[in-house]
């Protein structure tokens, strides 16, 4: 047997004192919060030292995730349940119904949009958001869509079906990950968070701490490294993460995963095929309480992290450049961060990475996109998020 799929023994010991921004409640019924607007394009200040213009174009309702579609617009969802349709042309932002009912709270609500690459002839997009489950469990989903417009700035999901859930579902609000991405193969790609239950993420049994890849029916592709060795191990790409909040190919066909670590030592990984990346059992931070994590120095079986950041920049998100605006930034990857409020540039040789530069942004960052136009595009967190346009100076 694989040492990946050795069963390990238990670490519930490790879940004592968690200290965690999740919620318990669903909040399914709170109040409304500022809508979604296209506004104004106005420059907004950064940092003087910065070497970009940025633009605000819209704001949203607690915006997660973006993704442009091949005419261009944007879809852009928001945390409450909301899909929202961005279009430049016109700047008008209007709403995409059908989406399904989401566990609203912590970290949880809905996440991910992203289109199928054959979007033009098919139409579909898939979802990611938090699923209720029995009792107060939740648990994340990926579902695809038929996307019909109405012509008049908006549309509707049609054909909902679920094609992926985290296994199995468990209480609290936490660690969803549920990041989703399309190879250039046709290959769905989805990363799922640990649930902060930290034992998941080396047990073949559960889905959870893992990045998993199928094709894009949910159906399991036969040469994954684990196929064969149950249904939910099937799934496994690879094991041992704690909350993979980013993934992202680089222009070699290499993919990149950033995740949040526990107190300290959140990581840049080079995701390869069938790699266990340890966590529980090492990390290179500790937990909240105080408690040490043994470091990935004295375990070499696990595969390490490229970079480590402590103090942690929290990372949301994560896009290679290959655009020609910012010419020379082309295959440095941009990683959005949420405590560090700032943009954090990313340079690479082969396997080798480091942090190049930190563009302070005053405000946390959620999401990152390269726009068909070259130009940069990010999207502040929280009500009233800013969706940003950064072009270079002068």
């Amino acid at each position: 047997m694989p040492r990946n799929t050795l069963p390990l023994p238990l670490c519930a010991a490790l879940a004592l004192a968690l200290f965690t921004t999740a919620c318990t409640g669903t909040d399914r019924n709170a109040s409304a919060t500022a809508s979604a607007a296209a506004i104004t394009p106005e420059e907004v200040a950064t940092d003087a030292a910065n070497p970009f213009s940025a633009k605000a174009i819209a704001t949203f309702d607690e915006p997660w995730a973006m993704s442009f579609l091949p005419d261009d617009r944007l879809l852009v969802s928001e945390k409450r349940g909301k899909l929202r349709l961005y279009d430049f042309a016109t700047h008008a932002v209007g709403e995409i119904t059908g989406v399904p009912d989401v566990v609203y709270g912590g970290q949880g609500g809905f996440g991910d949009v992203v289109p199928h690459p054959q979007f033009a002839d098919n139409g579909l997009v898939y979802l990611s958001y938090a699923e209720a489950g029995d009792g107060d469990t939740a648990g994340a989903a990926v579902a695809r869509a038929k996307l019909v417009f109405d012509g008049n700035g908006g549309g509707t999901l049609e054909n909902v079906e679920v094609i992926w859930r985290q296994m199995p579902k468990v209480t609290g609000r936490g660690h969803y990950a549920h990041r989703i991405l399309f190879g250039d193969d046709g290959m769905l790609w989805i990363s799922s968070g640990d649930r902060q239950k930290f034992d998941p993420a080396q047990d073949m049994t559960s889905n959870m701490g893992k990045i998993l890849r199928l094709n894009d029916d949910g159906t399991v592709p036969a040469d994954n490294p684990f196929a064969g060795q149950g249904e939910i191990a099937s799934q496994v790409w690879s094991l041992g993460h704690r909350n993979p909040l980013g993934i992202a190919f680089d222009p070699q066909g290499q993919l990149w995963n950033n995740e949040m670590g526990p107190k300290n030592g959140d990581e840049l990984n080079k995701v390869v095929r069938g790699e266990n990346y340890g966590y529980p059992i090492v990390s290179n931070g500790e937990h909240y309480d105080g408690r040490p994590i043994p470091d990935h120095s004295t375990r070499p079986e696990f595969a390490a992290p490229v970079i480590t950041w402590t103090p942690v920049i929290s990372p949301s998100s994560m896009e290679f450049y290959t655009g020609d605006l910012f010419h020379d930034w082309r295959g440095d990857a941009f990683i959005g961060g949420l405590s560090s409020q700032a943009l954090v540039r990313v340079e690479f040789d082969g396997d080798r990475a480091w942090e190049a530069e930190r563009y302070p942004m005053g405000a946390r960052i959620r999401a990152v996109r390269q726009g068909p136009d070259g130009a940069i595009y990010v999207l502040e967190d929280g009500k009233g998020g800013r969706l940003l346009m950064l072009t270079p100076k002068g």
